[in-house]
């Protein structure tokens, strides 16, 4: 390695800064201890004392390199460089300039790395503040869709319960003009049959039968006075409202009432608010929509999607007996044989009262649950439900045939044992 031309390099200091011009085409590095190489060129020069490297430049041009070197502390330097300093005290400086410069670089390296964290953060801020109002834009506009659509519907519901109001008006005007014929022609047959002066008589003069009659009263004429006619009215018959199809003598009203209760309680939970389940369609939020797509799937076999839709149903409304019903049966189809009792259970306790209206769907939680308890090889339970539902269905001939090979079962199994 060759030694520095210093010949060919001239300094100026203040104060505050040094600065120096080199003729050679060479890198430099800022530091507590320059150095500028171009092999087989080394410059080296240990300073007289601590510089500002941030601030310092080497500026290349025109084959020369300008050196422009800001001090740490404002004073004036004796010289430059330190002189008469021995090999020790410089391969000291030199490795003590080295392990500042990595962990200056260290320390900006960990300064891009937490600028640019901050940046990534801000950016990912930003789109999600752009995607919010965005969202919020959309809801906004499904908001306002269905405003309008809820106000198209009140126009149309009021433009319908006018149309029927007139209608209604113009049929009692008819009903009320065919009333005033009738009147008016019922007066007239009265009037025909009237003598026309009622001043001087209010009878008439009615023949014997003939002049051969033996009636003692052949030879004088017979009286008949006429009766008024009878005057119109309108007879109101009032029927006390019912539910039920029976007759009031043979119901019994407090269980009627309470499964009636039931049914609207369960009616107003249909509109409950579930924030889960918001973006639903509005269809899809219908419990009685998906036990129709429940019923569709479970014909054509999708018993698994059939019950995806009873369960989505009874989150919705779980006081539908029915849902209950329909998805024990899909478990039944499935093997799933515990959920099937489990749900067929709970149909019947939301079937109570014991009602006229709700028997086929009692008689149909007995047979499945009966049914589930029977693949399980649980005959005595499974019989039970079954001699259930023939209390409710008697002349069900398939119930009794089913319940008869349980019997048969059990039979079998004790005399086994």
């Amino acid at each position: 390695m060759n030694s520095p031309r210093l010949k060919d390099t001239f300094w100026m200091t203040t104060a505050t800064f040094w600065t120096g011009v080199s003729d050679e085409n060479q890198n430099s590095m800022c530091c507590f201890m320059p150095l500028v190489s171009v092999p087989p060129f080394l410059f080296e020069a240990v300073l007289y004392a601590p510089i500002d490297d941030t601030n310092s430049t080497a500026k290349i041009g025109n084959g020369i390199i300008f050196f422009t070197l800001y001090k740490k502390e404002m004073a004036m330097w004796d010289s430059l460089m330190i002189e008469n300093a021995n090999k020790e005290k410089l391969q000291c400086l030199r490795e003590n300039a080295v392990l500042k410069a990595h962990e200056k670089a260290k320390e900006e390296a960990e300064a891009k790395k937490v600028t640019k964290q901050e940046h990534k953060k801000y950016t990912l801020e930003a789109t999600m503040k752009l995607e919010e109002a965005e969202r919020k834009r959309i809801e906004d506009l499904k908001e306002q869709e269905r405003q309008k659509v809820t106000r198209e519907l009140e126009l149309w519901k009021k433009q319908q319960t006018d149309i029927e109001r007139q209608k209604r008006l113009q049929r009692e005007e008819e009903l009320h003009q065919e009333v005033e014929q009738l009147k008016e022609r019922k007066n007239e047959k009265v009037n025909k049959f009237r003598i026309p002066n009622e001043g001087t008589s209010k009878t008439r003069v009615k023949p014997t039968k003939g002049p051969g009659s033996d009636n003692m009263f052949s030879e004088n004429l017979k009286e008949e006075q006429l009766p008024a006619p009878r005057s119109t009215g309108t007879i109101k018959i009032n029927f006390t409202s019912r539910v039920f199809p029976t007759a009031l003598r043979e119901s019994r009203v407090a269980e009627e009432e309470e499964w009636l209760r039931k049914q609207a309680e369960a009616r107003r939970t249909i509109n409950a608010d579930l924030s889960e389940l918001e973006d639903l369609k509005e269809e899809e939020k219908n419990p009685d929509w998906l036990k129709d797509k429940g019923n569709k799937m479970f014909a054509t076999g999708n018993y698994l999607a059939a019950v995806n839709a009873y369960n989505l149903a009874v989150r919705l409304n779980n006081k539908l007996p029915v849902l209950y019903l329909n998805r024990a049966a899909c478990h039944l189809k499935l093997r799933n044989l515990h959920k099937a009792i489990e749900d067929s259970s709970k149909a019947l306790e939301l079937l109570t009262p014991p009602v006229p209206d709700n028997e086929n769907a009692r008689v149909k939680a007995y047979v499945r649950r009966g049914t589930a308890f029977c693949q399980l090889e649980l005959y005595a339970e499974g019989l039970q439900d079954y001699e259930a539902a023939l209390k409710i269905d008697p002349k069900n001939k398939i119930i009794e045939k089913d319940a008869e090979k349980i019997r048969h079962i059990i039979q079998g199994t004790l005399q086994d044992s």
